[in-house]
């Protein structure tokens, strides 16, 4: 009887959970919890680790293998170092540049005291959302020019002026040697069509 209540939840939950995603997009994980399917490795070493991904050593990036146009990217971090922690995921950025560990813009900070925030982009700032050494939730939602930051439910920020609208990679950021090793679970992307 516990199997069959059981079962007759689930699918309530998965309704619930894809509902936030405008009507006809549909929101999949870009992280299936045991493979790194689907992510390439750039100068960086990673694995899959108690189900999240540990970024272990370098500095370079965890990219998607494939570009993406307007998004909703969810995903859940936390940082393993007791301080001075640094990651970030950028987007919206063609190929990795062969010069430097990554990509010049856009990169949504993960680091110390900037969580969250944005270089470039005016009025993409956020303080005081953050969990300190639990996992955090973010939500990150890119429109054209538009992209808009939830941290842990809470809005953090919205602006505009945001370039390079063309299909483009996601990738978490490697940054070992000064960040630490961080990790990321709970990756799911929605296409906006």
């Amino acid at each position: 009887m516990v199997a069959a209540l059981l079962g007759a939840a689930l699918p309530v939950a998965w309704a619930q959970e894809t509902t936030n995603a405008p009507a006809g997009n549909e929101r999949v994980a870009l992280f299936d919890g045991t493979t790194l399917e689907g992510w390439k490795l750039i100068h960086c070493e990673a694995a899959v680790d108690h189900g999240e991904i540990l970024i272990k050593a370098g500095n370079g990036l965890v990219q998607t293998q494939r570009k993406y146009g307007d998004f909703i990217l969810e995903f859940e971090w936390k940082p393993l170092k007791k301080d001075k922690w640094d990651s970030g995921i950028f987007f919206r950025y063609d190929d990795a540049p062969t010069s430097r560990p990554w990509p010049t813009r856009y990169q949504m900070n993960l680091r110390e005291g900037d969580e969250g925030n944005v270089e470039g982009l005016k009025g993409a700032k956020s303080t005081g959302l953050i969990k300190p050494q639990d996992w955090n939730q973010f939500k990150l939602t890119v429109s054209g020019t538009h992209v808009t930051l939830e941290i842990n439910g809470k809005p953090a920020w919205k602006t505009s002026g945001l370039g390079n609208v063309a299909d483009s990679y996601i990738a978490l950021q490697a940054e070992v040697p000064a960040g630490g090793q961080n990790r990321f679970r709970n990756i799911y992307i929605t296409e906006l069509k």
